[in-house]
């Protein structure tokens, strides 16, 4: 093992922030709730709202880079800046003492904590629906100028069927991106080896998501990621340097639905036009929103017909 491999296992981690504390002013800290590869997501108290709200803050071992400050600021300010009712709004934003994130706190639960836990697989009702407000919400990102890049079960939140999408780390504008930008299983084949991204590479999340909805898997192994966790997710980026790595969405195309699931032919046919390997044979955003529109429109009329 290198000497800087094992400077890097050897880093400490300290624990989160205790219940108590004040991140900013304004905020008391209520309960851990979360932390991935460089962040800490605490449930927290806002004096002025009179309400909880959730703090997104770098954690501890990770604030000397300021690399990663920067684009926490950056998610902050897009999303105070956007509305939209299926994105998650951000009410404030700080650099200093340190960069923090002040988020509302959503009631419901994560799509993928949802398909974990479904009896049955999604009804087709369901996965239609979703699959509409996800390409709004996508649709409004893409009219900013942004790529989302990380659309995945874990990054939606579901509440009475009403979702809403989060995580705006590793967005950018359309053009080039080095190798494995996004989440090793949902990459779209483009992200996974690096060059010019447009919004084939969303419809491709959509597309994933709505595929794990409908058969509780992904189309794709997710195996072992290229560093230990899954690409681009360490550091907020995808800039790790990871583009050699092994990538089954570049040796093989995703089984159809109807392998693993039942599902009305338009639905089917959607989800998988938004996985074709070749981004310019995928549908633009509001063809997809179309196509899964009928589909639902269909599925209801079916369901209403009498006999």
């Amino acid at each position: 093992m290198s000497r800087a491999a094992t400077a890097t296992t050897a880093r400490p981690t300290a624990p989160p922030l205790a219940p108590g504390t004040v991140p900013a002013p304004g905020y008391e800290v209520l309960a851990h709730l979360d932390r991935t590869g460089w962040l800490d997501l605490y449930d927290a108290w806002s004096e002025e709202r009179d309400c909880r709200c959730v703090v997104k803050v770098l954690r501890p071992d990770r604030r000397a880079e300021a690399r990663l400050g920067d684009l926490l600021v950056r998610e902050g300010r897009w999303l105070q800046g956007f509305t939209h009712p299926h994105l998650v709004r951000a009410y404030e934003t700080f650099e200093l003492p340190e960069p923090l994130v002040v988020l509302e706190t959503l009631t419901g639960e994560t799509l993928s904590h949802l398909i974990g836990r479904l009896p049955r697989r999604a009804a087709a009702e369901d996965v239609a629906v979703l699959g509409v407000q996800l390409c709004s919400a996508v649709h409004y990102l893409h009219r900013q100028g942004l790529l989302h890049l990380d659309l995945k079960p874990s990054n939606v939140v579901v509440d009475c069927g009403h979702a809403k999408v989060l995580d705006l780390s590793i967005a950018r504008a359309p053009g080039i991106a080095p190798a494995g930008v996004g989440t090793f299983g949902y990459l779209s084949p483009e992200q996974a080896r690096g060059g010019v991204l447009s919004a084939a590479a969303d419809v491709w999340g959509i597309g994933i998501t709505l595929y794990e909805l409908a058969t509780g898997d992904v189309p794709f192994d997710p195996g072992e990621t290229v560093d230990g966790s899954t690409a681009g997710q360490a550091d907020g980026t995808g800039d790790c340097g990871q583009g050699a790595g092994w990538y089954p969405q570049l040796e093989e195309s995703a089984p159809p639905v109807a392998a693993r699931r039942r599902l009305p032919r338009a639905l089917a046919a959607a989800i998988d036009g938004c996985l074709r390997p070749d981004p310019a044979a995928r549908p633009t955003v509001p063809e997809l929103s179309a196509a899964l529109d009928g589909a639902l429109h269909r599925r209801r009329q079916d369901t209403a017909a009498p006999g």
